[in-house]
């Protein structure tokens, strides 16, 4: 038996629209964008700058081949581009797996393997672990570092002949209309365990 209920009312655009963290940023950057977002030591940015450089970083993934489905993997501090790489990548459809610094570089090389990361984003500090990890896992991924005006570096950078990552968000469009969610279902994000009693086990959100 067909439920009257449900005829003729199909989900469209009037009446149906994915729930989303990622409408969160859009609507702030409209409503304080003057308002300060983020503060890193001296840097400070407003949410009308994180929304554009999201949308930036969104838009230089898209052009990298990064689309619903894809896995672009973070291995960052608390940095800017940490919070950049929670919007941008999900807005360009893709997935962020963003990975615990203080997990050793078997663990990392197993996650970026299980999760078929096709990009790294990591903070140079953790170069040296990041080149550990790579003669560790089986996937490839395109590289890009970030290079943190905020931090003394104490040791020589380690030349994995990545992207560097303000020159990566130049590449993007500031005014990319990025990718809602196709459905609730549509996953943004995954997350590992530490893989303390086993191989880590991933979970979608």
């Amino acid at each position: 038996m067909v439920n009257p209920y449900n005829q003729d009312l199909d989900q469209n655009p009037a009446n149906y629209q994915p729930l989303t963290p990622l409408s969160f940023l859009e609507r702030a950057a409209d409503v304080f964008p003057d308002h300060t977002a983020i503060i890193h030591g001296n840097l400070k940015r407003t949410y009308r700058e994180f929304y554009t450089r999201s949308k930036q970083l969104a838009s230089a993934l898209a052009q990298s081949g990064m689309t619903r489905g894809s896995t672009v993997s973070t291995l960052l501090l608390n940095t800017p581009p940490m919070l950049e790489a929670h919007y941008g990548i999900p807005m360009c459809g893709a997935v962020i797996h963003a990975i615990n610094t203080r997990l050793d570089p078997a663990t990392i090389a197993f996650q970026l393997d299980h999760a078929s990361s096709e990009i790294l984003l990591y903070d140079r500090e953790l170069g040296g672990i990041v080149q550990e990890v790579l003669g560790l896992c089986q996937v490839k991924p395109q590289l890009i570092e970030f290079v943190d005006s905020e931090c003394q570096y104490d040791t020589a950078p380690v030349n994995l002949g990545a992207d560097d990552y303000e020159n990566f968000l130049k590449k993007g469009d500031s005014n990319y209309q990025w990718l809602m969610p196709e459905d609730e279902w549509d996953a943004i994000s995954v997350g590992y365990t530490s893989g303390t009693t086993g191989d880590p086990k991933g979970v979608v959100s």
